[in-house]
């Protein structure tokens, strides 16, 4: 009998009923690229794999992109706005530096009943949210909350950098989750983990505390994403596979026994490479990338979405979540559908 059959029997699980996603009308291809910056269709495919990817205009926000991908979310779970007692939000692109995004999110869905905040965790920011879901859940003191993942990334690219601006789009994914006893389906295993010594591999320094808006910066660039490629390239794949292997062994099962593994949308290279690692074959992970560009905390929910809408995820299926990102940070979440 596998850790899944056995563990907590009667207990709550959290189980996800809905999911939605929503991106930008707007999109920016490879070859719109190549005439900001020196780079080129080729170039951009081979190394990521991201063919074109959704951008906001002025007038769109993180705060509306989440409002319509949980609304989306909502719809297939037949749940109603007065219903939800949580609203989780992954975002490091926030509406504004305080309230949260999600604050917003309540208001537009007249989510009165429902206690709000942002998570803010990059890349795994979905996973460590769903994470943190679970555990109001299980508890059995709450049945019904919104976990979503938003970001817009376009706001804060520098467009001069050929090495970032490629990779990164804006958009929203979301999840209904509910509490349910005695049943098999449901969140079975999270696990998060952090790596602060290695923050410069990922960083956008302006404006915090560090460097507050009061104080002109020493580099301009601060208010822009940093990424190091490479680092970040030799760090995900290595911290992803030791990740899905955790999980495998935590809850007893194999990785033929895995129905899907979903990870957050980074690199095409970086999941294929993974996957060759854990001897995954090509039908059992899930690559969206080339539509969407790297969408940090929105790109798992994003990629989850259209994963499920497509039929590739059956009753009965065990589906690992992957992410890093960061912080560093990094963590996955096993599933049974």
């Amino acid at each position: 009998m596998s850790k899944l059959e056995s563990e907590h029997p009667s207990a709550f699980r959290a189980v996800i009923t809905g999911c939605g996603s929503f991106v930008p009308a707007k999109i920016l291809t490879n070859e719109d690229l190549a005439k900001k910056v020196d780079t080129s269709d080729e170039w951009i495919t081979t190394r990521t794999g991201i063919k074109r990817r959704h951008i906001t205009t002025d007038k769109e926000t993180t705060a509306l992109l989440a409002t319509e991908a949980a609304k989306k979310a909502m719809e297939m779970a037949g749940v109603k706005a007065s219903e939800l007692e949580f609203i989780i939000l992954a975002t490091i692109t926030p509406e504004m530096v305080f309230p949260s995004t999600a604050a917003f999110v309540q208001k537009t869905l007249k989510a009165k009943k429902a206690w709000v905040f942002d998570l803010a965790a990059a890349c795994s920011g979905f996973v460590y949210s769903l994470a943190v879901a679970q555990q109001f859940l299980e508890s059995g003191r709450y049945k019904r909350g919104l976990v979503i993942g938003a970001e817009t990334l376009t706001k804060i690219t520098n467009w001069k950098d050929r090495t970032s601006c490629i990779l990164f789009g804006d958009g929203a994914g979301a999840v209904v989750l509910e509490g349910k006893k005695g049943g098999k389906k449901g969140i079975i295993y999270s696990t998060m983990s952090s790596d602060g010594d290695n923050w410069q591999s990922l960083n956008c320094q302006a404006y915090g505390s560090r460097h507050p808006s009061s104080r002109e910066l020493d580099e301009p660039d601060k208010i822009f994403m940093e990424i190091r490629g490479r680092e970040v390239y030799q760090y995900a794949v290595r911290r992803i596979v030791e990740t899905v292997h955790k999980c495998l062994k935590h809850c007893k099962l194999t990785i033929d026994d895995i129905g899907m593994l979903i990870s957050h949308q980074m690199n095409a290279r970086i999941i294929e490479s993974a996957a060759k690692r854990l001897k995954l074959p090509d039908d059992k992970f899930f690559i969206n990338i080339s539509e969407y560009g790297n969408t940090s905390a929105a790109s798992l929910a994003i990629a989850f979405d259209d994963c499920f809408r497509q039929g590739k995820i059956k009753e009965g299926d065990i589906v690992i979540f992957v992410a890093f990102g960061a912080g560093l940070t990094w963590g996955a979440n096993v599933i049974q559908f």
